[in-house]
């Protein structure tokens, strides 16, 4: 009986010919030394750069977080839709702090909760190629977006996070904030559906006098009311780096557009979606 150890060469390629990214990423290296020698050669492997997983329980996770450690070609992962306890993110947050060529990483609705997005905090202080998380649809709340916000204060390689619908109120608001002051590489962020309200938009525009590197964030659904327009607006007068804003379904009403409008005698890159104020 052939087995993987035995079998010619081009079988075994023509065996892997049917499996999918997941088999090969995941379950066929390590299985022998003479597969992993196949493997390095198998040109779907060593060309795979985007895999699509759905973990679920912390024994995928472990496959996973194995995979991320032995893999020199993946730069996109996403784990969308799995779910993702506390166990199964420390597992995923532990390998991205050796790997060294991951640049995308999503993981929206996969149930993460504070604690999890405290393990991928800690992977953030270390890991120096990630570009763009997305942690949208989780429900990390403000104590979430708290360990998020303390990892950007060091992280240089962010560019890109999004955080839409994760309840994160004016808490987490502030806490996001306060790391825009001193965060230097975040270009786009997206606060979308999370809450935070007029005092929210207040911290917010506070850290955006004072950032210099922010050109698109998303503050849509987030009942800023008049009130956080003209904390926004008053930012926008010093602010000059922001290219994008959007303000959709926030309850401004005519008093708030006003206040938006007056900013923009005197700021002239701001591009804004105002739909449904």
């Amino acid at each position: 009986m052939h087995t993987f150890s035995t079998l010619p060469v081009e079988l075994v390629y023509r065996i892997m010919d049917h499996q999918n990214g997941k088999t090969l990423l995941c379950s066929m290296q390590n299985t022998s030394r003479r597969l992993n020698q196949i493997l390095s050669t198998y040109r779907r492997y060593r060309t795979l750069t985007e895999l699509t997983l759905n973990v679920i329980g912390a024994k995928e996770a472990q496959h996973t977080a194995n995979a991320l450690r032995r893999n020199t070609t993946l730069t996109t992962l996403n784990l969308g839709g799995s779910i993702i306890s506390n166990e199964a993110a420390q597992l995923i947050a532990d390998a991205l702090r050796t790997n060294t060529t991951l640049t995308t990483l999503n993981i929206p609705a996969s149930r993460i909760s504070a604690k999890g997005a405290q393990h991928i905090a800690d992977a953030l202080r270390t890991n120096t190629t990630l570009t763009t998380l997305d942690l949208n649809n989780n429900g990390i709340g403000g104590e979430g977006a708290q360990h998020i916000a303390d990892a950007l204060r060091t992280n240089t390689t962010l560019t890109t996070l999004d955080l839409e619908c994760n309840r994160i109120g004016a808490e987490g608001a502030e806490y996001i904030a306060d790391a825009l002051r001193t965060n230097t590489t975040l270009t786009t962020l997206d606060l979308n559906s999370n809450g935070i309200g007029g005092e929210g938009a207040q911290h917010i525009a506070d850290a955006l006098r004072t950032n210099m590197t922010l050109t698109t964030i998303n503050l849509n659904w987030n009942r800023i009311g008049a009130e956080g327009a003209q904390h926004i607006a008053d930012a926008l007068r010093t602010n000059t780096t922001l290219a994008t804003l959007n303000l959709r379904d926030n309850e401004i009403g005519d008093e708030g557009a006003q206040h938006i409008a007056d900013a923009l005698r005197t700021n002239t890159v701001i591009l804004i979606s105002f739909h449904g104020m």
